[in-house]
């Protein structure tokens, strides 16, 4: 096995497009996971540690620091989705109670002592709301620049929200954690400066039953159908439990996209953007001022991007605006596949 390329801080609300983007990191033999940080979002923190936990230990990689962040948002209550992503978190899946521990350290404690010990190597991915970073920006400013990269998903450019008519699910949930994070990247160096995979690109990765299909192929499993015309809630049989996991979790999720009119997909947001973070899949992105609408009630979570300069103020991010779905798709059903096969193989 190569040695490390790439080590990530992941910040995360698991969630079912998180726990696949946690799995397909796993996956990756080039990644080492400094550490996994949980922060309130799909479901609350204290749950999104336990789902973490526990797909560690399904997929065989107990010893990696799972720790809780924030609770609530920086100024606004909490809002959760479990109608989106289930009771837990992981849709229909369900995990047995993980035997380790959530750490002691603070998510935020997380961020700024990895960091600092490790200026320029650490990548930061968040799939979930921006709070824990946010308040390790209080506490050591420099973190933009200590950072290798940072990969955000979160936002919505020019293009339909998804819990808003304006605002994306993230950035809605602590939209003034959000502002606070672009603020600190205002004036950066373009290398520092975050990726962004917004909707207009996270939509695009569709999954579908097929992909289902082929990734119960890739793993050495039986045949794993998940069809639109079976019975709501309908459980996998499949003998590989990481594929029966994952086919549980996603199911809900076809459910859910289905029940409000966008067909039988389930858009895997969290998955393009460990994939971009991990640079196993291409992408272009434009470089954008990027503010957070925080005041008006209609409005609020908007990120509005400043493409051409008009504000007169420098760049803070590089917005992904094109990507390779069908690509995307193989990475991670052969990566995924991969490791399920391990998975089985290790409980045979």
């Amino acid at each position: 096995m190569p040695a490390p390329t790439q080590t990530v801080l992941l910040d995360v609300d698991t969630g079912i497009d998180d726990a696949l983007a946690l799995v397909y990191l796993l996956s990756r033999p080039e990644v080492r996971l400094q550490a996994i940080t949980c922060t309130a979002g799909n479901v609350g923190a204290r749950q999104v540690a336990l789902n973490n936990l526990a797909l560690l230990e399904l997929c065989g990689r107990q010893g990696i620091e799972v720790a809780i962040g924030a609770e609530v948002p920086l100024e606004i209550p909490l809002v959760t989705t479990e109608e989106t992503h289930g009771p837990q978190g992981i849709g229909y899946a369900e995990l047995p109670p993980p035997a380790q521990q959530i750490s002691a350290r603070h998510a935020v404690d997380v961020w700024v002592e990895e960091v600092r010990a490790s200026p320029g190597e650490i990548t930061g991915l968040i799939t979930g709301p921006l709070t824990n970073f946010a308040l390790a920006l209080r506490r050591e400013p420099e973190l933009p620049r200590l950072l290798k990269g940072l990969v955000i998903m979160g936002g919505s450019f020019y293009y339909q929200g998804n819990t808003t008519p304006t605002a994306e699910w993230n950035v809605s949930v602590d939209p003034h954690a959000a502002k606070e994070v672009f603020d600190a990247y205002r004036g950066l160096p373009e290398d520092k400066l975050p990726l962004v995979c917004a909707l207009e690109s996270t939509e695009r990765i569709e999954m579908r039953p097929e992909h289902l299909k082929r990734l119960a192929e890739a793993a050495g499993a039986g045949p794993e159908l998940v069809l639109p015309e079976q019975p709501e809630g309908l459980r996998s049989t499949s003998d590989n439990p990481l594929v029966a996991c994952l086919s549980d979790a996603i199911r809900f999720y076809l459910e859910f996209h289905r029940l409000y009119d966008q067909g039988y997909v389930a858009h895997m947001h969290d998955a393009f953007a460990a994939c971009a973070a991990a640079g196993r899949t291409p992408f272009t992105a434009r470089l954008a001022t990027v503010d957070v609408e925080i005041e008006s009630p209609l409005l609020i979570g908007t990120t509005v991007a400043d493409f051409r300069g008009l504000w007169g103020l420098p760049p803070n991010a590089r917005i992904v605006d094109s990507n390779d779905p069908e690509q995307c798709f193989e990475e991670l059903i052969s990566s995924v596949g991969a490791l399920a096969r391990k998975v089985g193989a290790d409980r045979d």
